[in-house]
């Protein structure tokens, strides 16, 4: 009995003792804590490395220009003999375009190079993805959702007369389809046009015409035609401007990303469903995934888009440089060259088929990668959509229950590779698990239509793409992760590494060759996360190469073949003369690849020498001050969705006056 009391009190004097220390740290928790303030990752970085935040400097290895191209300059103006598009025109061209961002802007920059060969009257094309039948706001028709309609329609009236709409007396022919309608192909000849489309346009007066393949006319044509190269740059580059909303927005995005004073890098996956289901590579992915790429597949198949078998090994169409460069495979080569752990990588591309799982490991070698939702807020997202009528709330449905009987058939017939069991009857049916889609490949053999949000949705993507596109062509570096598919179909990054190269040609746009790429990481696949040095020489040595002549003479032989834009060359630059000619250097079509662009005028060559000569003055690095830069590790917030002023959270509290010569 008294070892049960010994025991009792001690038990009893240790809860007193542990309740007096739990009482005294909550009392110096409170009477510790009334000076502090709150910690501002930007203050904190201004403290330890000033010189980040008051000057901007640069790694010439990783940010510099590429100097090999600096004598390259802009110059799409029409050279000799150009008159001004007749009054008495052919006739009216109107068209319907139809898939997305890069299929619109490539398709209008051909639709007028053809209202000028033909001589016609062009009508503002109806961009299918943003009718109103896809649930836009009734502030915006089809092309206004997107673009300037005005700045269009001006920029463009010394080479093609544009009107709004067909005349009234021609609207109801249209509605009745009395005009011919054609589906050109985006390989369709100038021959075709001339021969099979003139007499049409002349005789009607009216035609419309269809385009699903990203273009109506081919990408390259003869050195007799090359006005009609400029009137493409023309119009891809000076009159296709973003609605104002879009640009501003799109402003403000690159001016939040440059207020943390560091340079960004631009990076767009292309993991697109549809590209992915035509190359075969769906064993990349896992799961429901891989299911999803195949049934596209069978879709491409069975309207003689892909003339292959369904199933392929994704690995040999991977060597061959057929897919993509996985995200985690990106931040390998970007480490290899140098890029440090902190660098701001902006995540260009409404789409990312995978989701944010294919991310992870970019995100965990560079945690400041950042898209469009991280620099804006959901009030500024409204603001550019406009308003909207309002969806029904729920269009969900449960499917009806299946019998016993119809499970165990369903089951027979499942194949050699069975489908999920489903849930047992005693546990409820959550809706995530019928929704979406999710719901129909494990249930059903039918994709279901696009649902109102769907549609929604496609056109909301326009938008967002738009605003990838302004700050993917402002960033100080550029990398596709899979660009000249071979598809044929114009992509996001070659159309933006082609406005890149014609705006600023020394600008650091990687143009990587996945097929050597894949020779590399088939190397140290096993060590791919701490390659050897060796390994790491031989990336940068390739991707140096790509920034230059060499990349450059590859992405004509590779992209121009689809997409003009892509590589506007000689075409639309001339070349500020220097004492040392280019080579020229031709294909095997005769085709001058590089070095056959005109000289530039006399006033643009002085006007260059003088920023030239800025330039050099102004870009010297400290390397003692550099290497501070390179070990800072602070990284940006991962959301910034507080009413719209997040260029000021992105840089430093409003409240918190900062002294510059702390």
């Amino acid at each position: 009995m008294i070892i049960k009391s010994k025991i009792k009190w001690v038990t009893l004097s240790l809860l007193t003792l542990s309740l007096l220390s739990l009482v005294a740290h909550l009392s110096v928790t409170k009477f510790s804590t009334v000076d502090l303030r709150q910690y501002s990752a930007m203050s904190g970085l201004h403290a330890d490395f000033p010189n980040v935040v008051d000057k901007r400097f640069r790694n010439k290895k990783i940010w510099g220009v590429v100097q090999s191209l600096e004598l390259l300059q802009p110059y799409a103006n029409p050279r000799g003999s150009y008159p001004v598009p007749n009054e008495q025109s052919n006739g009216f061209i109107y068209a319907k375009i139809f898939g997305g961002f890069a299929k619109i802007r490539s398709s209008i920059c051909d639709l007028v190079a053809i209202s000028r060969l033909l001589n016609a009257t062009l009508v503002i094309p109806e961009i299918q993805e943003s009718t109103r039948s896809k649930g836009i706001s009734f502030k915006f028709k089809s092309f206004s959702y997107l673009y300037d309609e005005e700045q269009f329609i001006m920029s463009l009236k010394k080479d093609v007369i544009i009107v709004k709409s067909l005349p009234e007396n021609l609207k109801a022919g249209r509605r009745r389809s009395e005009f011919p309608t054609f589906r050109p192909k985006s390989s369709a000849s100038p021959k075709y046009y001339i021969e099979e489309i003139l007499p049409k346009l002349k005789k009607a007066k009216v035609i419309g015409l269809l385009l699903t393949d990203g273009g109506c006319l081919q990408s390259i044509l003869p050195p007799s035609m090359a006005e009609f190269q400029r009137l493409r740059c023309r119009v891809g580059f000076h009159a296709l401007q973003f609605r104002t909303d879009i640009q501003i927005l799109g402003r403000q995005m690159v001016e939040r990303l440059r207020g943390w004073g560091q340079p960004f890098l631009a990076f767009h996956p292309g993991l697109l469903r549809d590209t992915l289901a035509y190359h075969g590579c769906a064993e990349l992915f896992q799961d429901v995934h891989t299911e999803l790429i195949q049934y596209r597949r069978a879709q491409m198949i069975k309207r003689g888009i892909v003339s292959e078998e369904l199933s392929v090994d994704s690995h040999l169409r991977r060597e061959n440089g057929s897919c993509p460069l996985m995200p985690e495979e990106v931040g390998v080569l970007l480490r290899a060259m140098g890029y440090p752990p902190r660098t701001i990588i902006y995540l260009a591309g409404s789409e990312t088929f995978g989701g944010q799982r294919v991310l992870i490991p970019m995100r965990a070698m560079f945690a400041n990668l950042v898209d469009h939702t991280s620099l804006c807020s959901n009030k500024e997202f409204s603001d550019l959509v406009g308003p909207e009528t309002p969806l029904p709330l729920d269009l969900f449905q449960m499917p009806p229950a299946k019998s016993d009987e119809q499970l165990k058939e369903e089951w027979k017939k499942a194949g050699p590779r069975p489908r999920p069991l489903p849930p047992p009857p005693d546990r409820p049916i959550y809706r995530h698990e019928k929704e979406g889609w999710y719901g129909w490949i494990t249930e059903t053999d039918t994709e279901p239509d696009p649902s109102p949000l769907d549609l929604r949705t496609q056109a909301h993507r326009l938008l967002w793409d738009a605003l990838d596109y302004i700050v993917s062509v402002e960033a100080d570096a550029f990398f596709p992760g899979f660009n000249n598919d071979g598809s044929g179909w114009p992509d996001f990054s070659n159309l933006v590494m082609g406005q890149r190269l014609y705006e600023t040609a020394s600008a650091r746009s990687y143009r990587p060759d996945r097929k050597i790429l894949a020779e590399l990481f088939n190397i140290t696949r096993d060590n791919m996360f701490r390659p050897k040095h060796n390994w790491t020489l031989l990336v940068q040595e390739h991707l140096n190469k790509s920034l230059g002549e060499e990349g450059l003479i590859r992405q004509s032989l590779s992209s121009k073949q689809a997409s003009f834009l892509s590589h506007p060359l000689p075409e639309c630059a001339c070349r500020v003369s220097s004492a040392e000619a280019p080579t020229q250097v031709k294909g095997d079509d005769s085709r001058i690849l590089y070095g056959g662009e005109d000289e530039c005028p006399e006033w643009m060559q002085h006007g260059e020498r003088a920023v030239s000569l800025a330039g050099e003055e102004g870009g010297k690095l400290d390397e003692n001050e550099f290497q501070e830069y390179e070990n800072d590790t602070e990284e940006l917030p991962e959301s910034f969705d507080s009413g719209g002023k997040t260029n000021v959270t992105l840089v430093w509290d409003q409240d918190e006056e900062m002294d510059p010569n702390d």
